[in-house]
């Protein structure tokens, strides 16, 4: 039972990805290079298009991860796309993305910060299941479109 009652620092107010700037973040980040080209899984539409033609990527998308199977869902794979709705907000230097899949029944947060203009680093936690947190990498292709690895697969976001 979680008793911590201080308040987090994210802007949803849900649990807090633990240590979003540790060693291992820093170290799989080196490790990844995403280029935003035509050619990348994230480059074809996909989802429920979201209607908000903002010039700020803060507001509503749809995301989807791969790399692996959630138990939770009969005949699961780790191939198969894990689709749902996020939502994008930015308090302080922090950039937090809250998304779901499985109709909802599942959520989790990105914890991440930039570091270029157009690149995110940080740590993912699965809220349905806090215990499994994992490094993610994303990149600002533009408003509508963000690449993102984690160390099993993607996790990508579209508008």
């Amino acid at each position: 039972m979680n008793t911590n009652t201080s308040p987090s620092r994210n802007p949803f107010g849900v649990e807090d990805a633990p240590d979003p700037e540790g060693a291992d973040i820093e170290a799989f980040a080196e490790s990844i290079e995403l280029h935003g080209g035509p050619d990348d899984p994230n480059a074809p539409a996909w989802g429920t298009p979201v209607n908000d033609a903002s010039s700020s990527i803060v507001g509503a998308w749809s995301s989807r991860w791969n790399g692996g199977a959630d138990p939770t869902i009969p005949g699961d794979s780790e191939a198969a796309w894990k689709q749902g709705k996020a939502t994008v907000r930015v308090a302080g230097s922090r950039f937090y993305l809250l998304f779901d899949w499985d109709g909802g029944a599942r959520q989790a947060l990105l914890d991440v910060r930039y570091v270029d203009p157009d690149t995110l680093v940080g740590r993912y936690i699965n809220l349905s299941n806090p215990a499994i947190t994992q490094p993610w990498v994303g990149l600002i292709v533009d408003n509508r479109r963000i690449d993102g690895r984690w160390p099993n697969g993607r996790l990508d976001f579209r508008r």
